[in-house]
């Protein structure tokens, strides 16, 4: 297991810093969210499996390394991840889509599951789960635990904006799984809100606040 956070980039401390910013607009947060997410991708990606292929040249054939399209999952766990998605098809647009749906209880923070919808076969797919926001991790360990319930092995997770407290309690939880982070904030506030983050990213998505 590894935590990389890659606030090091001067595009994600850039993107993120128009992200916090309350006056950020709908369709300005969007963008943003999957420009920071394809930046994002080009490290969770570098970890895929390659195979060799015959690559005919203008000029002649030759080896070369491709990623079999056929064994990429990302999973956004509804309704914030899907804000992601659109940032790593960018790259990978061939990559399989599964959705979990999950929303936090106001008052315990407890996440509770209402959908699943997975590729078939994912169990021998490489998934990527997707959520911009790592706060408590009760989600993130809840999304990870039932698609290793799936029979998945291989899981990374990505997320946007994460605080102490859920990068601990998902690499106490699933140590084997890689956290890729854009950048960790100080921590949770008493109704569980991470400080000093970005407000509500389901919300500033999809304008329904």
């Amino acid at each position: 297991m590894s935590v990389s956070v890659l606030d090091h980039h001067p595009l994600i401390r850039h993107k993120v810093a128009i992200l916090r910013n309350k006056k950020t607009s709908m369709k300005e947060f969007r963008e943003l969210i999957e420009e920071i997410t394809l930046v994002m991708s080009y490290q969770a990606f570098q970890f895929l499996p390659t195979k060799t292929v015959i690559v005919e040249t203008p000029l002649e054939k030759c080896e070369q390394q491709m990623i079999d399209e056929k064994t990429v999952a990302i999973v956004p766990i509804l309704r914030a991840g899907l804000g992601m998605v659109n940032g790593v098809h960018k790259i990978f647009p061939n990559a399989r889509v599964g959705h979990i749906g999950m929303y936090r209880d106001e008052e315990t923070a407890i996440p509770h599951e209402y959908y699943c919808k997975l590729p078939n076969g994912i169990a021998n797919m490489n998934v990527i789960l997707l959520d911009p926001m790592l706060a408590t991790g009760g989600s993130a360990c809840d999304a990870i635990s039932l698609l290793k319930k799936r029979g998945v092995t291989n899981i990374k997770f990505m997320a946007i904006i994460g605080c102490p407290e859920g990068v601990k309690k998902v690499t106490e939880t699933h140590p084997d799984v890689d956290i890729f982070v854009a950048t960790v904030d100080r921590e949770l506030n008493s109704v569980n809100y991470i400080l000093p983050g970005l407000g509500d990213a389901g919300d500033r998505l999809f304008g329904t606040k």
